[in-house]
């Protein structure tokens, strides 16, 4: 009996995360799609910035979080507009909660700076391999934090994305431009190395804390709280550094494709980027912090492509390689999850027609409507 009441329990808990199959997958595959447009178009925006004379690094750490308000919108809209949920708006966003978001919003703020510097030194495909580097921390935190397996599949993932990294890194001398010197070429590269180790961290703490969100739309709220608290310590650097300023000199005066296209960077920029969090943290909440990473990791080979069509950089023997590498450790994990999902079905399966009569017995979990989407009735 006891055995039974923790299945039960698990299922209740994935009862949660699922809801329903009509409202998950819709859900799930807006979450991919705006991961996916935003990572490769915020990414390529921002060497376009850098390309044409934009210089200012808090103005680039500014822009990834300054979208902030376009979240109101799935906020308030829901309850107040289409009333289509029961819901108001941070029910049961408790103290706790919001001293949760405001932490990780600042360790989020210190992540884009040092992406800004990172993007602003190194090639996009050079910066998005070295990325890829996050889903070695990732693995590695996801199985202390929050007990990730380590399996054949992901180990080897891991393995292949690192040797990807390590060779990257070994052939990448002959990639830098020509007026940046060792010195910067190397802040650049450290610079993104941090970045992937910050948000490595980042992933499966929100996983942790998820766990205590009871519905989507407070997912939402906290993600609209974190980029709130990383927009005010990036707009301290600004002032500090004269960024704001800047930013009506840098568009009238040091951006060679003028004061328009530059604000229309900036704008376009701002979106991008509150998609790609958007997307990632709404593929955290819905699967889990290692799915998330996975994501990113492949979202990276489209970048480096993104970099070689767009904007013309080298792509020799090394990128060739290191991007195989790339995309095979990543087929392999989602081949590793294909198999094990198909086994635990046919698991489920197996003990559902030993014991009917158990199943019958216990009481089942009721999906409540609002109770991880949040836009129900």
């Amino acid at each position: 009996m006891n055995i039974n009441t923790s299945n039960n329990h698990d299922n209740g808990e994935q009862d949660q995360k699922g809801v329903s199959k009509k409202r998950y997958m819709p859900l799930l595959l807006i979450n991919y799609t705006c991961l996916f447009l935003g990572s490769v178009s915020s990414s390529l925006l921002s060497k376009y910035y850098f390309n044409h004379k934009g210089s200012n690094k808090w103005v680039s750490t500014w822009v990834q979080s300054a979208g902030f308000p376009f979240l109101l919108l799935p906020v308030f809209l829901p309850y107040y507009l289409f009333q289509c949920t029961q819901r108001k708006p941070f029910t049961r966003f408790t103290p706790r909660i919001l001293s949760l978001s405001i932490f990780i919003g600042l360790m989020l703020g210190l992540n884009y700076l040092l992406f800004s510097w990172g993007n602003s030194y190194l090639p996009v495909s050079t910066s998005a391999l070295l990325l890829s580097s996050q889903l070695v921390f990732n693995l590695i935190l996801s199985a202390i934090m929050v007990k990730q397996k380590i399996t054949f599949t992901n180990l080897n993932c891991v393995i292949l994305l690192t040797l990807s990294s390590i060779l990257l890194a070994l052939g990448s001398n002959h990639d830098k431009p020509q007026d940046l010197t060792p010195t910067k070429y190397m802040i650049g590269f450290v610079a993104t190395i941090g970045a992937g180790l910050l948000f490595a961290l980042y992933l499966p703490i929100m996983e942790m804390i998820y766990k205590k969100v009871y519905c989507y739309a407070m997912m939402i709220e906290m993600q609209l709280v974190m980029e709130l608290s990383a927009t005010i310590l990036a707009s301290v650097g600004m002032v500090w550094d004269g960024g704001f300023t800047e930013m009506r000199k840098e568009s009238k005066e040091v951006f060679d494709k003028g004061e328009g296209v530059y604000w229309v960077t900036m704008i376009t920029n701002v979106v991008t980027w509150q998609l790609c969090f958007m997307g990632t943290a709404g593929t955290v909440f819905l699967t889990c912090s290692l799915t998330g990473g996975i994501c990113m990791t492949a979202l990276l080979g489209m970048n480096v492509l993104g970099g070689v069509l767009v904007y013309r950089e080298d792509f020799g023997g090394v990128k060739i390689v290191s991007t195989v590498m790339c995309g095979w450790g990543f087929c392999s994990y989602v081949y590793g999850m294909y198999v094990n999902n198909h086994m635990m079905k046919l698991l489920d399966d197996h003990k559902q027609n030993i014991n009917p009569s158990i199943e019958m017995a216990q009481p089942q979990p009721q999906p409540h409507s609002d109770l991880h989407l949040g836009f129900g009735v």
